[in-house]
């Protein structure tokens, strides 16, 4: 951004949040406070912020409107709702072919398309500043953030980060101050992170896939309640969502299973799989611990467990998926306890 905002709109987009609220914070600079609006397209439509640029300011000339969730915000199903539509980008098309004097609008989204008409809007008569970081590049870029506060972060710890807290790069930003901070200079491991980062990631499953590796049925259920109260949906809903991704964590490990098997090392299985080479390297790890004949009584157990889920049990949805954490946890040779 130029050291003084010489355009009418200006657009910040992209997964990189921080970067964004840096971007932000110099041109809000630029602008005493008082001449500064700041809403949320979830509830302010274009024609009122338009009508928030033409109302001039009291304490001088300039003035900026800043307007956040332009694209919406993602509910707690990963869906984009709210934002702006064509109308209000038909009313900021037709404010920018006359805009108000030493007025500028800035627009905040996470996901603004090159292909939409607010892009366009913008670029045509102002500035899109976009700032995004590609997902599978998320863990190199906890690591440059430590690098950047001269922390020296293991590759295991970054990817432990991301794992507890997910893919909300501010979030993550606010968890690597805080961590480096605490650092005072030493390395940074997983012990570190396990130890001062809590679980925010939607679903903590690496706990329970972890307890189902380790054989342990108290930790494994132990896990699960946490996830079923943490979930803001239904019990039901979050037993569905829970059956699917142990299903799929099961499908990986048959996956290494047999790629070991042939002699495939880790790291060239991650390259074949398309994914992170530590989670394979932990997948490989965990896979050791099951035979192939236990994997596939596994299978037979989720596909139980999925028609129990879709109306042959009569038991409530989180406990059919609790009796069946209990089962795959059992040593072989023991009988399961059953709940």
């Amino acid at each position: 951004m130029a050291d003084a905002p010489d355009k009418p709109v200006y657009l910040l987009t992209g997964s990189d949040r921080p970067k964004i609220d840096t971007a932000l914070g110099r041109l809000r600079g630029h602008f005493v406070p008082e001449a500064t609006d700041v809403v949320s397209a979830l509830e302010t439509s274009a024609e009122a912020a338009v009508a928030l640029c033409n109302a001039g300011s009291l304490f001088g000339d300039a003035r900026l409107v800043v307007v956040e969730d332009v694209d919406g915000r993602r509910d707690s199903d990963g869906r984009r709702k709210g934002g702006w539509k064509a109308a209000d980008a038909d009313a900021l098309s037709t404010y920018l072919a006359s805009p108000a004097p030493a007025t500028v609008i800035a627009l905040v989204g996470e996901d603004v398309k090159k292909t939409t008409a607010l892009w366009k809007n913008c670029a045509k008569a102002g500035s899109v500043l976009e700032f995004a970081v590609a997902k599978k590049a998320i863990q190199g870029w906890i690591a440059e953030q430590f690098a950047k506060r001269d922390v020296r972060a293991e590759p295991e710890a970054c990817a432990l980060l991301l794992q507890l807290v997910g893919e909300d790069l501010h979030a993550l930003s606010q968890e690597v101050d805080k961590l480096s901070t605490w650092a005072a200079g030493e390395p940074i491991g997983e012990r570190e992170v396990e130890m001062l980062c809590a679980a925010s990631a939607e679903v903590p499953i690496f706990a329970l896939t972890d307890a189902w590796a380790a054989r342990d049925s108290a930790r494994a259920l132990e896990a699960s309640e946490t996830i079923f109260e943490r979930e803001s949906k239904t019990r039901r809903d979050t037993a569905a969502r829970l059956a699917g991704a142990l299903g799929s964590h099961l499908s990986r490990l048959r996956s290494v299973k047999r790629l070991a098997g042939e002699g495939v090392r880790s790291k060239e299985a991650a390259g074949k799989l398309k994914m992170n080479p530590f989670y394979v390297q932990k997948l490989y790890g965990q896979a050791e611990a099951f035979s192939q004949e236990e994997l596939r009584d596994a299978t037979v157990r989720f596909a139980e467990l999925d028609g129990a889920l879709k109306g042959k049990s009569k038991l409530a949805p989180d406990l059919e998926v609790q009796r069946a954490l209990v089962d795959l946890t059992h040593r072989p040779g023991t009988s399961p306890r059953t709940l």
